[in-house]
């Protein structure tokens, strides 16, 4: 098995740590000391190398950044699994409800509408891609912890607004059972509670005795446009899919869990 993950950032990391004895690993980065340096580097000798293809990169300029690098390869090359990740912001807003993979996408931000572009671009290549919609991501460096000691977490109220997350080792392995399945098709990554920003941080900072910072109201706080659009959309993400298909258990079912966990490990 020979595992080809095209931008080895932070998930693509976390399955790399779990990847069984026997897998093979190479992994693109625009870092200096990659094993495959890209841009720079030509892709066709590790397509063709792959049994399977992690296809991690976000959009650029409304297109996947691979895409037209290695669509083509990949068609010729028919690997054994092919995984895109993508976000459950392809969904837009749902005004808290409940949405499925059988839910009507409807991409609010340009974020997310790239990557339902991306999302159909590749299982137009590949008809038998896997497509993962993923919720919020924390874990390791991505806690609430560090923000709360430097006094820099906030805690954003708007009415009704809800959103689910998952933690990045559950992630890890709903794509390790996805390749070893091979069951193709659309994927919610997410836990079992979603909940609103604020209860996360006032969670967070009560495990680690930290004061918990005031609520503050969207309408009239100071937020860059991007943090801004975060809190206009409003959905819960149903994961019975990755439970039912590809018999997946969540390490880590809600942000308590996980959250209690990265604090004993040091967070």
């Amino acid at each position: 098995m020979r595992l080809l993950t095209l931008g080895h950032g932070y998930v693509a990391q976390a399955l790399a740590r779990i990847l069984p004895e026997g897998w093979q690993l190479r992994g693109t980065s625009r870092g200096e000391g990659a094993a495959i340096q890209w841009p720079g580097s030509d892709l066709a000798p590790h397509i063709a190398w792959a049994t399977h293809i992690l296809i991690s990169a976000a959009p650029v300029g409304g297109q996947d950044p691979f895409f037209t690098t290695v669509a083509g390869l990949v068609a010729h090359r028919s690997p054994d699994w092919l995984g895109y990740l993508s976000t459950t912001g392809v969904y837009g807003d749902h005004q808290g409800a409940w949405v499925d993979e059988e839910t009507p996408v409807s991409p609010v931000a340009n974020r997310s509408a790239d990557r339902l572009m991306a999302e159909r671009a590749w299982a137009d290549v590949w008809d038998q891609a896997h497509i993962f919609r993923i919720a919020g991501i924390y874990g390791p460096g991505r806690a609430p912890f560090a923000r709360l000691r430097a006094g820099q977490a906030r805690r954003i109220h708007r009415e009704g607004q809800i959103f689910s997350r998952i933690h990045v080792d559950d992630i890890a392995q709903v794509l390790l059972a996805a390749m070893q399945q091979r069951k193709p098709g659309i994927y919610n990554l997410a836990d079992d509670l979603p909940a609103p920003n604020a209860d996360v941080i006032a969670h967070a900072a009560g495990l680690a005795g930290l004061p918990v910072p005031p609520l503050e109201d969207f309408d009239t706080a100071e937020m860059t446009p991007m943090a801004r659009s975060f809190y206009e959309e409003s959905r819960r993400i149903c994961n019975k899919k990755i439970k039912a298909d590809l018999g997946v258990s969540l390490l880590y079912p809600d942000y308590r869990r996980g959250l209690q966990a990265l604090l004993g490990a040091g967070e």
